[in-house]
């Protein structure tokens, strides 16, 4: 049987134990990217020295120790990777390779990933739907809808079983959206877990993993951020506070000795239990738009499942602030002009060029939702949270649209596609709270349904937890139809 489509838990513990090298871990898993990205373009670049990468992990005296042994990662294409150029999408941008991994990258080496490859983005990273000059990502789950973005290749590749665990951002629901779009995990750490993109988008953005189990997802995070007690947090919570962070690492403090310790017993299903007040809000947008009703009832089920599991569920019909809408379509654009800026504008596609102008105008104006996202997480997040730990909501409001050329199209056509299947993730960017999407039901359609967590500050191990209770309750394939072999 091939180790391709895989956990990633599961890959690492048989390298580490020598049931199988890395070598042919990496080997059967370019074999697969080969036979099934044809159909689907979820990388940009396979990297073939992939195998010279996992025979030099192979001979690491530390291997034992390593918590990602021989698991194949792929990398979004807005982050570093030591000797490839990263594009961004974009014919724009340089050809020249760096030298040096982004710390995000660099933390997935040290504890023993192979980088496969660079999945594709949208141009700049700007929109939810994942076409670019290098190509149209299609959705594994069905091949006519998008995969979703900015994250788009990276869902896709983990949803056809291409690799176990892939490595995102998300500026305003980037790994959210095309991880619910392609049925699998992704979460969206608050700020200051794991280290931003180089493009930060003002703060906005923040890297982090997809994956097909919430132990993978649990594992990733705790690698990306340097804290090892978040390995275990699909497991536990406490009753009113978070896991402590356990940020001891040797990028956090030089002068503290830290070495990656291998998770124990990460196949144990059972997450024990913790009692937290969840509300739940299937419809948590402003008046004008509609989230689709199999949606919202896959929201209630969620909590219906995590009142089973111990947990306080309230219902929650207070909407989103009708301001906070605009604010962050306003900051948005900002973030795409100041993107475009540092580029031949001539190169650009036009979705990128109208974006750019937009953006370029809000700010002349002073309209760049600056003022708004300040206010809402100051202190009016909070407040509209109030006393709840966690809120449950769908990820989309819809199904993903058709997998189509949208970049050659004008401003007004990919803000509306944009803002009406994805309008429900951008809030928790504008005040880096931390947010999860897993899935939780299939559409009448045929596509998935992704259930959206969100906690306040400190709150990914609840997050975590949560998953793991949902996945117990209610298992999802972990591959798209016709993937999982």
């Amino acid at each position: 049987m091939s180790w391709a489509g895989r956990p990633a838990t599961e890959i690492a513990e048989a390298v580490r134990q020598g049931e199988v090298s890395a070598v042919t871990v990496v080997r059967e898993h370019l074999d697969v990217i080969a036979k099934r990205d044809q159909a689907v373009n979820a990388f940009r670049l396979v990297r073939e020295q992939a195998l010279d990468e996992a025979r030099a992990l192979q001979d690491r005296r530390d291997l034992p120790d390593l918590p990602l042994a021989g698991v194949p990662v792929a990398v979004k294409d807005n982050l570093e990777v030591a000797g490839e150029a990263p594009r961004n999408g974009s014919r724009a941008t340089s050809k020249v390779p760096v030298a040096h991994d982004h710390p995000a990258v660099e933390r997935l080496r040290a504890a023993g990933a192979v980088i496969v490859g660079l999945t594709n983005v949208p141009e700049l990273c700007l929109v939810g739907t994942g076409d670019s000059h290098f190509g149209t990502v299609r959705n594994p789950w069905n091949l006519t809808r998008t995969a979703g973005g900015s994250s788009s290749g990276g869902a896709a590749a983990v949803a056809a079983g291409m690799v176990p665990l892939a490595l995102g951002n998300d500026g305003m629901g980037s790994l959210r959206i095309p991880a619910a779009a392609c049925g699998v995990l992704a979460i969206k750490p608050g700020a200051g877990l794991v280290p931003p993109p180089t493009h930060p988008w003002r703060g906005l953005s923040e890297n982090g993993p997809i994956a097909t189990t919430a132990a993978d997802l649990a594992l990733a995070l705790s690698v990306l951020a340097a804290d090892p007690g978040l390995t275990d947090a699909h497991r536990y919570g406490t009753r009113t506070e978070p896991a402590p962070r356990m940020l001891r690492s040797v990028w956090a403090d030089e002068d503290e000795d830290y070495a990656f310790r291998a998770p124990q017993d990460l196949n144990r299903t059972s997450p024990e239990p913790f009692d937290l007040r969840v509300a739940v809000s299937p419809q948590p947008l402003p008046p004008g738009l509609p989230v689709d009703a199999e949606f919202q009832a896959a929201a209630r089920a969620a909590a219906d499942a995590l009142r089973v599991a111990g947990h306080t569920a309230l219902d929650r019909s207070r909407r989103l602030p009708v301001w906070l809408g605009p604010a962050t379509v306003a900051a948005w654009l900002a973030c795409a002009a100041e993107d475009a800026d540092e580029l031949d504008r001539t190169r650009l596609e036009p979705r990128t060029r109208a974006l750019a102008r937009a953006g370029r105008l809000l700010r002349s104006l002073n309209l760049d939702g600056a003022r708004s996202r300040a206010r809402w997480s100051d202190y009016a997040a909070d407040k509209w949270f109030d006393t709840v730990d966690v809120l449950v909501t769908p990820t989309l409001a819809t199904v993903p649209p058709r997998a189509d050329r949208w970049g050659r199209r004008g401003l007004l056509r990919n803000v509306l596609v944009n803002v009406r299947y994805a309008p429900a993730t951008g809030a928790w960017n504008m005040c880096g709270w931390p947010a999860l999407t897993v899935p939780f039901a299939t559409h009448s359609t045929g596509l998935p349904i992704g259930v959206q967590l969100v906690a306040p500050p400190g709150g990914e191990p609840h997050l975590l937890g949560m998953a793991a209770q949902l996945e117990a309750s209610r298992p999802w394939p972990r591959h798209a139809p016709g993937y999982s072999a």
